[in-house]
């Protein structure tokens, strides 16, 4: 077996391992996750650009145990192929295109430059900064009124915890419990959608053509979900990155347009998101490794950032590195369609924290998530 996902050394540092994967071959069978995986950066980017395999929907079992959960899914813009993905994509795109990005960004700004004034003095940079700043942007973007603005996060940390492997039956049916509290609230926001808000935009049809009330729950999920867990690890690693790399922290604070090129070597380097899935469609080689039809290959996304094929020093924190192909956004028809978003929302963190606190430091170990797929911290205390 590659790695054991449930060994807390390798969950902690997979990259040794995957430098030692990668070594031996592209691709790896991994008969405990009954998928391949992907270590390389060629291959896993093919897995993700490849035609021949696709994000195909399984629903949950027992079906009628995951009503809501599978309703969010059957109806994604992530968890569909063309032609509906196609048509999906054009809808959502078209939507979130009406300048949603540039309307937030010095919202954006203002909002982290006060939590960081908050976190002056010390405290848990999660739970002050990296948690609260995407979690309200998207209720922004999609209208959320501020009473309502708690609720989002448990309901996003129950959910994603299905993507998780070998899940305890308590945590699966708290993420049915919270995906139905989910989709009712937001069916009731759809009714009377916010004026400017992205719901309102996903609700007026397109060249004749709009979301049923389905997908664009769906969507405004997706975006919370995908938003909000990916912004929240990347500047949670991202941070213990640079306190670990202190002549990057110093280099940024010094010089504040690297901001952009910074935020991109954050996701690169310790990637929020580690494993991508496709379902072969039809049998497909990828480096070597046959994919039969209705068998799964996985983006091994952390290993393909540290291939030294593509990557100068991989394993060095490089906040000026350019150019920066990493996967972090996926790739193919699938690539984040809210990823300028993400990285107004990192860059503004960096910002914020850069500016007000430049001799940030770590109080403490910061302890880390025993999960795997989504690489994240459970707590960040920091000083400065």
């Amino acid at each position: 077996m590659p790695f054991d996902l449930h060994d807390p050394g390798f969950v902690a540092d997979p990259y040794p391992t995957f430098a030692a994967m990668r070594e031996k071959a592209q691709v790896h069978a991994h008969p405990d996750l009954g998928v391949a995986v992907a270590v390389s950066h060629a291959a896993a980017s093919e897995v993700l650009r490849s035609r021949s395999l696709g994000r195909i929907w399984h629903d949950a079992t027992p079906v009628e145990q995951f009503t809501s959960f599978n309703l969010l899914h059957r109806n994604s813009l992530l968890e569909n192929e063309p032609p509906t993905h196609t048509r999906l994509r054009r809808l959502v795109s078209a939507a979130f295109g009406r300048g949603h990005t540039e309307r937030l960004r010095p919202w954006v700004d203002e909002l982290a430059g006060r939590l960081v004034d908050d976190l002056k003095g010390g405290g848990d940079l999660l739970e002050k900064l990296a948690a609260p700043l995407p979690v309200e942007v998207i209720a922004e973007l999609l209208g959320v009124p501020g009473a309502d603005r708690s609720k989002l996060v448990p309901w996003s940390n129950a959910i994603v915890k299905m993507y998780e492997y070998g899940l305890p039956e308590e945590s699966r049916r708290k993420a049915e419990e919270a995906a139905s509290e989910f989709v009712a609230y937001l069916r009731d926001l759809a009714a009377q959608p916010a004026p400017g808000s992205l719901i309102e935009d996903l609700v007026a049809a397109h060249d004749g053509e709009n979301l049923d009330q389905d997908e664009l729950v769906a969507t405004a999920v997706l975006f919370l979900m995908a938003g909000h867990e990916a912004t929240v690890n990347v500047i949670g690693n991202g941070v213990v990155a640079l306190m670990r790399n202190r002549d990057q922290w110093q280099r940024l604070v010094d010089d504040p347009p690297l901001l952009p090129t910074a935020a991109e070597e954050l996701i690169r380097y310790d990637a929020p998101l580690q494993m991508f899935e496709r379902t072969a469609t039809e049998e497909v080689t990828i480096a070597g490794h046959t994919v039969r039809p209705g068998e799964k290959i996985a983006a091994l996304l952390g290993a393909a950032a540290r291939d030294p094929q593509v990557f100068d020093r991989p394993d060095t924190l490089d906040i000026g590195r350019s150019p920066n192909p990493h996967l972090g956004f996926g790739g193919g028809i699938h690539y984040c369609v809210g990823a300028p978003l993400a990285r107004v929302e990192i860059m503004a963190a960096l910002k914020a924290l850069t500016t007000k606190m430049p001799d940030l430091r770590l109080d403490g170990e910061p302890e880390r998530r025993p999960e795997f797929v989504i690489r994240g911290l459970r707590t960040l205390r920091v000083t400065g």
